[in-house]
């Protein structure tokens, strides 16, 4: 049954017959009146002979397929109306003897292929496919010439390719497109896969361009159907191999790993697929950085490794040299990979085989490319160490020493190895520290450096070793001694010393206890002395601990000796100890870094030291000088003031890098910073009460004692215990010297806490105004402010005690208004926007007052907003202004 043609949306204007236009007309629609004559009234053609039908509807089809070029539309569709009338006489022509097969059957396939043609043309999707089926039926294609079927496929191609073009279309919908393309595209490689190469011209090309349409559609419409992924790389594999082998082909070749990536293919068709590239590929800049590029995008590390191996492999086996300058490039890229894999082990090998093939090629790589890679080695090999991970750093180091950086050996060779040396050094891996330094050039002076260091750290651990052996004998330390001392090698010596006192102190007799203390002290000295020199800088922190330790060691020995009333020995050496202390923990506060988390041992080894010192003084009725009670309150003062500056250093850092730690509301290091604080109060309020301080350091003490009660006050807003503050405010009320700065610090730590309770901010508030106006002691300005913060609060309340309170502290500042309510800007003059307030707020509570008849309460405050008249511009108009408002609203209330 023959399917009428139809058209949808690109329509022309109607078209008027050629013939009827006159001799401007051409020749193009001659053919087509010819037809319109033939077919008139729509009787159809005579079947006069094949031949003439068969010509006929060539002509036909051809005509109507010229006017679809066109865009006319209206006529293609009434030519090929008339094409269909002799193909359906041609189907129903009797010709048993099948003499006109074949010139029916190519006529057949033009007009299918002319409908098929107009169709997609106009956009009629359906008839085009309908008419496709035809053509590729499977008697079309037994009589169809290849000449034929070569053309036909060409077309079918075009529209899928059109399919593909992106050009004035919507790109999100490529992925449809494409799947419709893949239809038409096939079609076209079942009508050209059968063509015969070497009959038919230019079917090879054909193919090809066919396979690449068909892959390139099967990728862009593998996100519908992942299947078509697989079908790409078959496509890809048919057309690569029907292209020589001489031909480079590179973007196919990078189209196909693109497809097998996207796949996610094992990693054995990946490296492939690489090999494929790299065979290939001329070695230039780009070939090489799209190399590394691409594998930027794998996660395979074998892969990456085997792959950059190769390229090497082929640069260095190639017949010309145009690759060698990209060796280092790829060097680069192995050392970055290897350094970021997890196994160690794995990394080292993977390095290790790179450098055989450069080796095993004698190739030598340039100075500058070799200093790169032995950058990276020490970068990497530092970060290791710093990790305290020595065995890869000496792994990384000793890396440097290959024959592949010869180019550099005689300047770097030495500095790997001694880099690895130190490693060892650290591990305590002495005997491989001193097989590696061997290696080294014997007239460098740090290599021989090295020797010495390896040699003192063998000595200090034969002195421990010395102690525990069998046949020890205490002349030995004696003797280790003075040759360290002799030698100046402060470490050994210290070593010596260490194990001499571990060695007293486990004898049991009374007596020995000076000889530890002895000890201790030359200990203390000789860590002082390392500390201070340079080159022990990468050592400070832990001869910083060192020095801690010691200086408890000795307090615990000085302790036990003062028990065995050995006094004319311990006042000595007590003195001693809290004096060095206290010395080291001031210099450490000006040359240390972190100083406030390492110099509040210090000072409490120096404030219990003074202790014991100051109880042995009383136990021999000996006189105590001032100096030793201010020491012990500034030794405890300071402890407990780097603690608390620890504390805030540590929030801030909290704060700075967005970590918000899940610890209790008391946490340890809080609690214990208060309790430090609580006893360095106690401890100084005591010394103040025995009045052994003189007048002229009292205020130093106090001054001490305020900082204390500021700091517990700061301690008890972190940790949001807010009960403790009114004592805290209770406490400093009670301690008459104190200045009301005190109070004004802690109310602005409450005012700055914005969970502070109001209660409590209350009474910080209440405490201030009390003792500015009992000491005397606040500013003017100061006193306002704080004064119009504790009125606001209590008229918020909306009470009459805290109304009754309030009109208290007003009549209170309208006192200290008459004596500093002059004019002028300075601290001493109340403020003019303050005096503002005052009146404002008393004018309008006395008003309030009034609506609720509250009589007393309305007097006393209309009377305090006419005595503030007087110190305000304009006071006497405002004031009989009040003055009118009272009488009128008494006389509406009153009544």
């Amino acid at each position: 049954m023959h399917l009428p043609h139809s058209s949808k949306t690109r329509r022309l204007p109607p078209y008027r017959s050629r013939l009827t236009r006159g001799p401007r007309c051409g020749l193009s629609a001659f053919p087509f009146d010819v037809l319109r004559c033939g077919t008139l009234n729509g009787a159809p053609p005579s079947p006069t002979s094949h031949a003439g039908l068969v010509h006929m509807l060539q002509l036909a089809s051809k005509t109507g397929a010229t006017l679809a070029d066109s865009g006319k539309y209206e006529l293609a569709s009434s030519a090929l109306t008339s094409a269909a009338k002799f193909e359906q006489c041609l189907r129903n022509a009797d010709d048993p003897q099948n003499i006109h097969r074949q010139s029916i059957a190519q006529a057949t396939v033009v007009y299918y292929c002319s409908r098929m043609e107009a169709a997609w043309k106009e956009g009629n999707d359906s008839v085009a496919q309908y008419m496709l089926r035809n053509i590729t039926g499977k008697m079309l294609l037994l009589i169809a010439v290849p000449r034929r079927r070569e053309l036909l496929a060409s077309k079918v191609l075009q529209i899928g390719k059109s399919l593909l073009i992106s050009e004035g279309r919507d790109d999100s919908k490529i992925d449809a497109r494409a799947e419709e393309a893949v239809k038409w595209l096939q079609k076209a490689f079942s009508l050209a896969e059968h063509l015969d190469d070497t009959l038919t011209a230019g079917a090879v090309d054909l193919k090809r361009c066919i396979l690449k349409n068909l892959a390139r559609a099967y990728v862009l419409s593998s996100s519908l159907n992942a299947e078509n992924l697989a079908r790409a790389e078959t496509a890809l594999n048919e057309l690569l191999d029907s292209i020589p082998p001489e031909h480079a082909a590179a973007e196919l070749r990078w189209w196909k790993l693109a497809v097998l990536k996207r796949r996610n293919a094992p990693e054995d068709a990946l490296f492939e697929s690489f090999r494929s590239i790299i065979e290939h590929m001329e070695f230039t800049e780009d070939s090489i950085n799209n190399i590394l590029l691409d594998l930027r995008t794998v996660s395979h590390h074998l892969l990456v490794i085997k792959v950059i191996q190769m390229c090497l492999r082929a640069i260095l086996g190639a017949v010309t040299n145009s690759g060698l300058p990209f060796v280092e490039h790829l060097l680069l890229a192995v050392i970055f990979h290897c350094s970021t894999d997890v196994d160690h082990a794995r990394a080292m090998r993977d390095l290790g085989e790179t450098c055989s093939l450069l080796e095993s090629a004698d190739f030598e790589l340039p100075k500058i490319g070799a200093t790169a890679c032995l950058m990276l080695f020490y970068q990497y090999g530092e970060r290791k160490r710093s990790l305290k991970r020595c065995s890869d750093a000496v792994d990384w180091f000793l890396l440097g020493t290959r024959k592949a950086f010869s180019s550099v050996a005689d300047t770097c060779a030495s500095k790997c190895i001694r880099k690895a040396a130190l490693c060892h050094i650290e591990k305590e891996e002495y005997a491989q520290a001193s097989a590696i330094i061997r290696h080294c050039p014997g007239d460098e002076a740090a290599t021989h450096y090295l020797t010495f260091l390896v040699a003192v750290k063998q000595a200090i651990r034969a002195v421990k070793d010395m102690v525990h052996g069998t046949c020890f004998d205490q002349r030995m330390l004696l003797m280790a001694t003075r040759l360290a001392h002799e030698s100046d090698m402060k470490n050994v010596l210290l070593s010596v010393l260490q194990e001499l006192i571990d060695f007293v102190g486990a004898r049991k007799t009374t007596e020995m206890n000076v000889e530890p203390v002895t000890l201790v002290r030359c200990m203390i000295r000789l860590v002082l002395r390392l500390i201070a020199d340079p080159v022990n800088v990468g050592e400070k922190d832990m001869l910083i601990i060192k020095l801690t330790e010691h200086f408890a060691t000795g307090k615990a020995l000085v302790d036990a000796a003062r028990k065995e009333r050995h006094v004319s020995f311990i006042i000595k050496d007590i003195s001693w100890l809290w004096r060095t202390a206290y010395n080291c923990a001031i210099q450490g506060c000006t040359e240390w870094d972190n100083a406030e988390e390492r110099v509040p041992p210090l000072f409490d080894a120096s404030r219990e030291a003074r202790l014991l010192l100051l109880d042995t003084y009383m136990e021999t009725a000996l006189e105590v000088d001032e100096e030793m009670h201010l020491c012990i309150v500034f030794s405890s003062f300071a402890a407990v003031s780097a603690r608390v500056f620890a504390m805030r250093k540590l929030e801030l850092q909290m704060a700075s890098s967005d970590k918000v730690p899940d610890r209790p509301p008391l946490s340890p290091q809080l609690e214990f910073t208060a309790h430090e604080i609580q006893d360095c109060e106690e401890r100084l309020r005591k010394t103040l009460e025995k009045g052994v301080i003189s007048s002229n350091n009292t205020p130093r003490v106090v001054q001490c004692l305020s900082v204390l009660l500021m700091f517990e006050a700061e301690l008890a807003c972190r940790m949001k215990e807010w009960q403790l503050i009114p004592k805290i405010i209770q406490k400093v009320g009670q301690c008459q010297t104190l200045s009301s700065d005190t109070f004004e610090a802690i109310s602005d730590m409450l005012w700055s806490a914005q969970d502070c309770p109001l209660d409590v901010l209350f009474v910080a508030l209440e405490a201030i105004l009390h003792a500015s106006l009992d000491r005397n002691t606040l500013s003017v300005g100061k006193f306002a402010r704080w004064l119009r913060a504790i009125c606001t609060m209590l008229l918020a309340r909306n009470t009459v005690p805290d109304r009754l309170k309030a009109i208290g502290y007003i009549e209170q500042a309208i006192v200290v208004l008459e004596e500093h309510g002059g004019d002028g800007d300075d601290d001493e003059t109340y403020p003019l926007d303050e005096r503002y307030w005052l009146l404002t707020t008393c004018y309008n509570t006395g008003i309030e007052c009034l609506h609720v008849c509250l009589l007393d309460d309305a007097r006393r405050w209309f009377e305090a907003s006419g005595r503030i008249c007087r110190y305000v511009p304009d006071g006497a108009v405002r004031a009989k202004k009040i003055t009118d408002t009272y009488t009128h609203l008494m006389n509406r209330y009153g009544s």
